[in-house]
């Protein structure tokens, strides 16, 4: 396979040669899973497809990854047993739904189509998993080719002009299955077009949790900790959380914000945007800004609460799910996929999106009933950490893979 493609990145390890769990035997051949995935970093649905891999590398399944360029995602993909080919195919980006980008689609998903079926040839997958909406090409390929595709829809755009969402979900149509992460994302699918109601399954995302249990402080000596990791964006509302601190501390109430996280590449300006409005605003002590960050654990356990203060709907909250794991309590917007993530965990909080004066209330609220909500949260650790088992979750995606397959599970 090395010879045929350039891009092509054998793992770290191989894979189990044996199926413990029944879904290869000796008389039966390894279940062969192309996955297409539209990056190579380490946010949340890149986190949550290694998830994916574990479980069907578990299941005895060689697994192949591709992706359009290099990344951190790399070596963790490999050091999982799966190879990686580097194979340059369209994303669909917001960035693409202007006059101009929409001009570049069709040339793009020529070529594209062209590398992702000569990949689909080389590799001769059973099935293959598009892990997002938004590579859509691997999907035509794959009904091209005659290979059932399973797609993971980890996206939700219900804000989005009706046309643009049923564009987004077209290519599902094409789908042998469709997975989704929320109840949100199936109910936006099935408002984008009719034709896909009833299709999608919902998987609650398998989350791991810390690699070892740091309590919340038992006071809150030195003020609030208060914790934001994602991507910088306006989306994301991260210019919400440093207003609210703001709030904090005109108020007296003393507080320190630790934003971990990047732009996407071409948003740098509202990033430079947030650093002038911490400067201007006079609080540089009061605001680090930590930039993207491979491990998140340690910063969790620095932290006292966690804010995921999105303006725009989410199609589920892996940062809040990760921060009830951590024991730590969350303020999440009260929007779409949040409220599935953080609902029925007495430390979660909901709030207006966009509004820093209730996410301050609410940062007030943990700053003045800490004990109760540092008992709340070290019981809703043990909650999510059965809902969102990765263990499970991986097994019942190596199950529906190898159903749409045809083979038995």
């Amino acid at each position: 396979m090395a010879g045929k493609f350039a891009g092509y990145l054998g793992p770290l390890h191989s894979g189990p040669s044996t199926d413990p769990g029944g879904m290869m035997n000796e008389l039966t051949p390894p279940l062969k899973v192309l996955v297409a995935h539209p990056s190579a970093d380490l946010y949340g649905s890149d986190r949550v497809l290694l998830e994916t891999l574990n479980g069907l590398v578990r299941a005895g399944a060689n697994v192949v990854v591709t992706m359009p360029s290099k990344g951190p995602l790399v070596t963790e993909i490999q050091s999982r047993g799966a190879a990686v080919i580097l194979c340059p195919t369209p994303v669909l980006r917001k960035s693409l739904l202007s006059p101009k980008g929409l001009a570049k689609i069709p040339a793009a998903a020529t070529h594209g189509l062209l590398r992702s079926i000569g990949v689909m040839r080389g590799v001769r997958p059973d099935v293959v998993l598009a892990n997002t909406i938004t590579v859509p090409v691997w999907t035509v390929a794959g009904r091209l080719c005659r290979v059932p595709v399973v797609t993971h829809v980890h996206e939700s755009e219900a804000s989005a002009p009706g046309a643009v969402r049923a564009a987004l979900a077209l290519p599902l149509v094409f789908s042998t299955a469709v997975l989704t992460n929320s109840r949100f994302s199936t109910e936006t699918l099935e408002r984008s077009l009719r034709i896909l109601r009833g299709r999608s399954t919902v998987l609650n995302n398998g989350v791991p949790g810390p690699p070892s249990d740091r309590p919340p402080r038992a006071s809150l000596t030195g003020g609030l900790r208060i914790l934001y990791v994602g991507r910088l964006s306006r989306r994301k509302g991260v210019d919400v959380a440093v207003e609210a601190l703001l709030q904090l501390l005109a108020q007296g109430i003393p507080a320190q914000l630790s934003i971990v996280g990047a732009a996407f590449p071409g948003n740098e300006v509202y990033e430079e945007g947030l650093h002038d409005k911490v400067r201007a605003a006079g609080v540089s002590r009061n605001v680090t800004f930590h930039g993207f960050q491979h491990d998140v654990w340690p910063f969790l356990a620095g932290s006292d609460v966690v804010v995921v203060p999105s303006r725009l709907d989410e199609p589920f909250g892996n940062t809040a799910v990760e921060a009830i794991l951590a024991s730590r309590p969350v303020v999440v917007s009260d929007t779409s996929g949040l409220r599935e993530a953080a609902d029925g965990y007495l430390s979660a909080q909901f709030v207006a999106p966009g509004n820093p004066t209730e996410l301050a209330a609410a940062l007030i609220s943990v700053s003045k009933d800490w004990p109760r909500f540092r008992a709340a949260a070290t019981a809703d650790a043990a909650r999510a950490a059965s809902r969102h088992s990765p263990e499970r979750f991986g097994a019942l995606m190596a199950c529906h893979v190898a159903q749409a397959a045809g083979r038995p599970v």
